[in-house]
């Protein structure tokens, strides 16, 4: 039995996800073979899954999204980096209840891919999102080298709000390295830069965006785009129409102006994580995360986790916090059954404060619905 499932935001991480199912199952039997290979689709819980497959973890100390210093982590394994951009950048290094939609920068994110490129890695993975940025990628970039200069020539202010004054863009200092990798965006998201799918308008009220913020950023992406077109040529523009380019606040436009290739999350971290063995020896395949819900099905991990099973011929059941999806869109996603926290424990509060406990339990019915 493979559990592959991602993190209960909030309540459970994947890691525990794992130990809690191969709890609950090992009640019912004892013996049964339980692989634990906990999954992320590029955003938080990313370099976590890929410590849990067997990477090394390196930590460093990088510029947090307002700027102060945080500690934050990536793993490398082989000639492999995973970095995650929310390590730097994320929500989760805001104070509780701050926000600062049109001042947070990706600049340690930039950090977090010099320090990969310090470890001499051939490839790195990196997963984008629960940013706490809508920048367009311009603070990474400025911690890789390149210049954003106002009509004075000095550096814009940090932040998605800086780039409405930005004159210049001088990308001639890129470090030299990032040529001699292969870098792969992994999204879950395939919005463009700017427009009313773009970056912030999708995005940007969940980074705390006001109405006024969001038209704000919008424009100053969009003239950060049109200044990159006058520094780059054409790809400027073609890349902030990209899929990809506006996931987590637009840093998937500055990867690929330095020449990322932009793949669903999922996929990228099943290829990394080993999922295609470890599948093969699986007879029955247990995915999920903390909602099932339309989400889902657009490039989450269990949708993701469940098409390669369907592909391989294995069946998969899903365990959730929250059920959203009725049997005919799981029949479809590839899931022959999903195991809510709701359905052993009706209250929702308790699900969450308790879900570890609940989960086992949750557990130990699949173990007596298919192992008996």
């Amino acid at each position: 039995m493979l559990v592959a499932a991602d993190k209960f935001k909030g309540s459970l991480t994947a890691v525990e996800v794992a130990e809690r199912v191969t709890a609950g199952l090992r009640r019912v039997a004892p013996h049964v073979e339980v692989e634990a290979l906990p999954v992320a689709d590029g955003g938080d819980g990313t370099v976590a899954a890929g410590v849990a497959a067997g990477f090394d973890r390196r930590e460093v100390r990088v510029a947090g999204p307002l700027g102060q210093e945080v500690t934050a982590a990536f793993a490398v394994r082989d000639d492999t980096a995973v970095v995650e951009m929310a390590e730097a950048s994320g929500l989760q290094r805001l104070p509780a209840g701050v926000f600062a939609p049109l001042t947070a920068s990706t600049y340690g994110s930039g950090e977090l891919l010099r320090a990969a490129l310090d470890e001499g890695v051939r490839t790195i993975v990196f997963g984008v999102g629960g940013s706490a940025t809508t920048d367009g990628g311009a603070g990474m970039l400025s911690a890789l080298g390149a210049r954003f200069l106002d009509a004075d020539g000095e550096p814009v202010a940090p932040g998605g709000g800086g780039l409405a004054a930005l004159a210049r863009a001088d990308l001639s200092g890129l470090d030299p390295r990032l040529a001699a990798v292969e870098l792969v965006l992994a999204s879950d998201v395939d919005n463009p830069l700017t427009g009313p799918k773009g970056a912030p308008a999708v995005y940007g009220p969940q980074k705390g965006a006001s109405p006024d913020d969001v038209a704000a950023l919008d424009a100053a992406l969009a003239h950060y785009a049109k200044v990159l077109e006058t520094a780059l040529g054409s790809k400027a523009a073609q890349y902030a129409a990209a899929p990809g380019a506006g996931a987590a606040g637009g840093i998937g436009y500055g990867a690929l102006l330095v020449g990322a290739r932009f793949r669903p999350g999922i996929e990228v971290m099943l290829d990394v994580l080993g999922f295609a063995p470890a599948l093969e020896r699986a007879e029955l395949v247990i995915t999920g995360e903390g909602s099932l819900d339309e989400q889902t099905l657009h490039g989450k991990a269990p949708a993701g986790v469940a098409a390669a099973a369907r592909a391989a011929g294995k069946e998969v059941v899903a365990v959730c916090g929250r059920l959203a999806l009725p049997p005919v869109e799981l029949g479809r996603a590839g899931i022959r059954r999903a195991y809510p926290l709701t359905d052993a424990e009706p209250d929702i509060a308790r699900c969450i404060a308790d879900a570890g406990p609940i989960l086992e339990r949750v557990a130990e019915r699949i173990g007596r619905d298919f192992l008996s």
